[in-house]
């Protein structure tokens, strides 16, 4: 595929599929039925084929076929005595001696790790924030969400009696900052799980200590000549998994929700339909708010008004990607362009002035992308730099006037769009979203009784949480949307976030009309509240928030979060974060099925621990299922089978 700032073609094969696809439309035909299920994906992908701009599809065919001991996880290139690949018979073990078991679970908890810290660093951030914000150092944040900030201040036994805001949240932000060592000793939401959970934690040695602590700890396990046995390495991978959910994940949440506010029920859309011809197009990309939050209010501001109008345009139109847009959407209402793969199709759109990045998701090759239309890609994080973006870097302090800086580079490049490649695919597609666990206790009547009812009665059967990414692996959307589908259909709840949450959006799903597609039981349920059949609760750092969820039923029946009727499922998961949170949700009792298989079978032991042994430790496992109607068929079964334990 081209590359418009490329000077020569660099792969033959690309150039003869490039070339084939301008002469042969039914191969185009096959190729957008092969790629995603998102409609108004398709006639953006079906011009990056003819033109010749490479996309995540493309990169991914010439990959093909991958490695086979990559894939199975027997490969090791962890020291300099190697690479060392596992081969039975002829090689029974690496040059140190680790045997396939060993090579694997380092892999894995190597995996789990960076995932963890992804979030965990995300979360650090936050509370970085609302430090600097007590102190009077951040640049435009305030204090939005001041009760939620008094809960938590009383969850850390702070005395905030006659104390100004601001003292609250410095004292709040200096106790969270304790989280992340190791003088506590212990984490403080992890108090939010009921007793019989932390007591299955307690009992396998997996309470997790400290968010930095069990991190480092992994990566001193992962080292040749420390962690030999596999089994234990996967224990302490659980623990840093759980430093990641009920930790730098919660943490980042529920921070967020003080800065910029708890999200309540709204109304959005969702789609690339949610670009707008003569307005200044700007995406927000990747997952922290710190940058996007102050976007939204710099579009206030009287000299880019004025600026807007100079350059001819009817006003600048701010639009999600990724998690950066769920927490807007959530929070905000702001329109969301779309999900993981989404990203490049946006650019090819011909109507984006410019993509604001921050980090995690994003891919390298966006300003190659950009590069064949006018936009500009802009990088704002000295931890994501990106060859061929503008880098513009924000911190807490200077955060408002660097969001005006680019939003002035961004509304300065609007006469320069090309109006005749401008393809805007259709209308967007309306939406709820704002769920966050107050949101639904709210909508409820400020009690859990009558979701407990509705479940005991089996009006609704269960509920499972639907997260992750798009995965090439997988057709785009189609396990998200087919198993959420399916399991409405079944009177199960489904509440989802990532990437999960935008397919089930662009499908109509987000829709408190979808409940005509939901089981007898869920659809009346819907109806009588006015709400869709899949709850949209955020970003994939908010996760944490399907945990609080559980947590408070489970504490409202006095049981562990392994009792209750639930489950969790990830279709189309890539990522490290996806493995921290599929073992942060299984540690903590939830039954997760994962749609793409984990890099874990060259070692049979490790798919037996995961896939079964760990019922006997945390009282759930994995299951692996490609198909979303076979794992819909499995998880409506378990879901069957703990209502039939619990005696409902």
């Amino acid at each position: 595929m081209s590359n418009c700032n490329d000077e020569k073609e660099t792969r033959v094969s690309e150039v003869e599929r490039a070339k084939m696809s301008l002469m042969n439309p039914s191969l185009i035909a096959q190729k957008l039925e092969e790629r995603t299920i998102d409609e108004m994906a398709k006639p953006i992908i079906e011009v990056a084929l003819k033109e010749g701009i490479e996309t995540v599809w493309d990169r991914f065919e010439i990959q093909q076929p991958p490695c086979r001991y990559c894939a199975s996880g027997v490969s090791c290139s962890r020291c300099a005595m190697g690479p060392c690949r596992i081969i039975p018979p002829v090689r029974e073990r690496g040059v140190c001696g680790a045997g396939a078991d060993l090579i694997v679970a380092r892999n894995l908890l190597d995996t789990l790790t960076t995932g963890a810290a992804a979030h965990s660093d995300h979360g650090r951030e936050i509370v970085e924030t609302l430090h600097k914000t007590a102190i009077g150092e951040s640049d435009g944040y305030i204090i939005t969400d001041v009760d939620k900030m008094n809960r938590l201040a009383a969850e850390y036994g702070l005395d905030i009696s006659g104390k100004p805001v601001n003292d609250v949240a410095r004292d709040l932000s200096l106790a969270m900052m304790e989280e992340f060592g190791m003088v506590k000793n212990s984490l403080q939401f992890s108090a939010r799980a009921p007793p019989q959970t932390r007591e299955i934690w307690k009992k396998c040695g997996i309470t997790p200590r400290g968010i930095d602590r069990e991190i480092v700890e992994s990566m001193h396990r992962i080292h040749m000549g420390v962690g030999a046995d596999y089994g234990n390495m996967l224990l302490q991978g659980l623990r840093t998994s759980l430093g990641d959910g009920w930790g730098g994940s919660m943490l980042g949440t529920d921070v967020s929700d003080i800065l910029f506010g708890t999200p309540q029920i709204n109304t959005s859309s969702m789609n690339l339909g949610v670009l707008k011809k003569d307005y200044v197009n700007i995406s927000l990309h990747g997952h922290n708010p710190i940058l996007s939050e102050m976007v939204v209010r710099a579009i206030e501001d009287p000299d880019i008004k004025k600026l807007v109008s100079e350059m001819g345009a009817k006003g600048v139109n701010l639009v999600g990607l990724c998690c950066t847009g769920n927490e807007l959407q959530m929070r905000k209402g702001i329109p969301m362009a779309g999900n993981h793969f989404n990203q490049e199709l946006v650019i090819a759109t011909g109507a984006l002035e410019a993509m604001v990045i921050d980090y995690q998701c994003i891919f390298p090759s966006l300003p190659r992308t950009a590069s064949c239309y006018h936009t500009k890609v802009i990088s704002t994080s000295g931890k994501s730099k990106v060859p061929g973006a503008i880098h513009m870097e924000i911190h807490p302090e200077n955060a408002y006037s660097v969001a005006k800086d680019i939003l002035r580079l961004a509304i300065e490049n609007y006469p320069n769009r090309n109006q005749n490649k401008v393809n805007i695919p259709g209308a967007p597609v309306s939406v709820m979203t704002g769920f966050s666990v107050e949101a639904i206790k709210k909508a409820l009547g400020g009690t859990w009784k009558p979701l407990v009812d509705v479940i005991a009665s089996g009006k609704i059967r269960g509920a499972v949480g639907i997260v992750g990414c798009n995965n090439p692996k997988v057709k785009h959307d189609y396990g998200h949307v087919n198993l959420s589908k399916e399991l409405i259909k079944r009177d199960i709840l489904c509440v989802e976030t990532g990437c999960a949450a935008v397919a089930s959006g662009k499908a109509g799903l987000l829709q408190p009309e979808a409940a005509e597609l939901a089981g007898p039981g869920l659809k009346e349920v819907c109806q009588t509240l006015g709400i869709p059949p899949v709850l949209h609760m955020g970003s994939c750092v908010d996760c944490s928030r399907i945990l609080v969820l559980l947590a408070e039923l489970a504490n409202t029946l006095n049981v562990g979060i392994h009792q209750l009727p639930v489950a969790g499922a990830a279709p189309e998961w890539y990522s490290q974060k996806a493995v921290s949170i599929g073992s942060y949700f299984v540690a903590s009792g939830v039954f997760t099925v994962l749609g793409v298989m984990p890099k874990i079978a060259g070692s049979p032991n490790t798919v037996k621990l995961l896939t079964s042994d760990l019922n006997d430790v945390v009282h759930a496992a994995f299951a692996v299922e490609p198909d979303p109607f076979k794992a819909a068929d499995i998880i409506s079964t378990h879901i069957e089978q703990k209502r039939s334990e619990l005696g409902i």
